[in-house]
């Protein structure tokens, strides 16, 4: 017999002498005088099944009465329609019930349960709905922006993640031994997106994970997440960048609305608002001088810090409607190398960040293209240049100008749905003290 999904059954008829099989987990289990009432989850919903007790079947009985929560079943039984049914208007009175798999009891966690213990048995707390529809979010998510690399242009590649040095500093790094030799788990694709590039590629994508050894135990660090990935090239100014961005996240976050919109706003309380473009855009500088004027002072040499973030979104939020807002003009202090500065402004770079509710989603800036310079810029910042020697030499046979931005997924995830950290929202986090399941 075909297995049926749950979320089927309301919509079929129920055929005289038919019936249904099901397979899923024991969500529930009321044992009566003289009925069973399960419930029953598969990927796709909930549904009642029932046994009535006087039918005389000792054996059948005695399973559903002893059956545990979380055990994997399968139900053979006729398809009854009855409104008086909460779940979908149906039940299933058992006609066969096979345990697959029988689940330990008590299960060691439920849904009161700290978040660290739901990560401690992270398999078990990802059968929670509300968990599903995370993942259901994401996977809807990468495929709107998928959907927009294709109609602009976009090719996609897949970046080695073991690699011979550090593509931002060597602060943040995990070293691995490599046949008698020490390599680098990839901090971030960016020097082969830019190899990309002087290959002629000319737009490129890449979903793909990147590690941090960052001893951070903040709510939007981890040591290993998604990192989703673009690289442009003929362009004229980071400019180019920006409404790039915009588009691809007006496209991609209308899809979520549209196909989850509803489900999300009733399993989290978050209302997904479309967003308005063009996104309010606003130097470091500029954002400086407000955010001065509020009492938090910034130094000239340092970036936003996250409160500085969240009383800036505040204020764009205030006074335009909008909840991003790129923030541009970088110094070089406080920027890699390999970003271009401004002609006639050599100490600021043609670089953004983008915060969406006051959490930074995004770095992006114009590369700088030029071999000559962006040897100069690598040595002014101290760097070995042996060490990125195979980098230096994409530049050195004819590059285009070209410029691109780093997303991290699971911030990404964490706004959209409401929450409070990107534990919540990682399929299985990594973070200083979290190495398993």
């Amino acid at each position: 017999m075909k297995r049926t999904l749950i979320n089927q059954l309301p919509f079929m008829t129920p055929i005289p002498g038919g019936e249904v099989l099901i397979k899923g987990f024991v969500e529930a289990v009321r044992n009566q005088k003289r009925m069973v009432f399960l419930t029953v989850r598969d990927h796709t919903g909930l549904v009642q099944v029932v046994h009535d007790k006087r039918e005389g079947d000792v054996s059948l009985t005695l399973v559903l009465e002893s059956v545990t929560q979380g055990s994997a079943v399968e139900v053979i039984g006729p398809l009854v329609v009855d409104a008086q049914v909460k779940l979908g208007g149906v039940e299933i009175p058992v006609r066969a019930f096979h345990v697959v798999s029988a689940a330990e009891t008590p299960l060691p966690i439920d849904s009161e349960s700290s978040l660290e213990k739901q990560l401690d048995w992270r398999y078990l707390s990802l059968r929670r709905p509300e968990n599903l529809l995370i993942f259901k979010v994401q996977t809807l998510l990468e495929q709107a922006m998928r959907e927009f690399w294709k109609s602009n242009g976009f090719l996609e590649i897949h970046s080695p993640k073991l690699t011979p040095a550090a593509t931002e500093s060597g602060s943040e790094l995990f070293t691995v031994p490599y046949f008698g030799k020490q390599a680098c788990l990839a901090q971030s694709p960016q020097f082969y997106k830019q190899m990309a590039m002087a290959a002629g590629f000319d737009r490129i994508f890449e979903i793909g994970p990147v590690f941090r050894a960052n001893p951070s135990f903040t709510t939007r660090h981890d040591t290993e997440f998604t990192s989703v990935d673009m690289e442009v090239s003929w362009i004229d100014s980071h400019e180019e960048l920006m409404r790039l961005e915009e588009a691809w996240l007006l496209y991609a976050i209308s899809r979520v609305a549209g196909e989850y919109g509803l489900e999300i706003e009733a399993v989290f309380g978050v209302k997904v608002a479309v967003p308005t473009v063009p996104f309010p855009r606003i130097s470091l500088e500029e954002a400086r001088g407000i955010l001065a004027t509020q009492g938090h002072f910034i130094s000239h040499k340092e970036d936003l810090d996250p409160e500085g973030e969240r009383m800036l979104a505040r204020h764009i939020l205030e006074t335009t409607g909008n909840e991003f807002v790129f923030v541009t003009d970088y110094p070089v202090s406080v920027r890699p190398f390999y970003h271009m500065r401004k002609e006639g402004d050599p100490e600021t770079t043609k670089s953004f960040d983008l915060l969406w509710k006051g959490l930074e989603v995004t770095t992006g800036a114009q590369r700088e293209h030029r071999h000559e310079i962006l040897t100069r810029q690598a040595e002014e910042k101290g760097i070995d240049l042996d060490s990125i020697r195979d980098y230096l030499n994409f530049f050195r046979f004819g590059c285009p100008p070209h410029g691109g931005m780093g997303v991290g997924l699971t911030r990404l995830l964490m706004i959209l749905l409401g929450r409070s950290s990107v534990r919540e929202v990682t399929y299985l986090y990594r973070g200083p003290n979290r190495l398993t399941p």
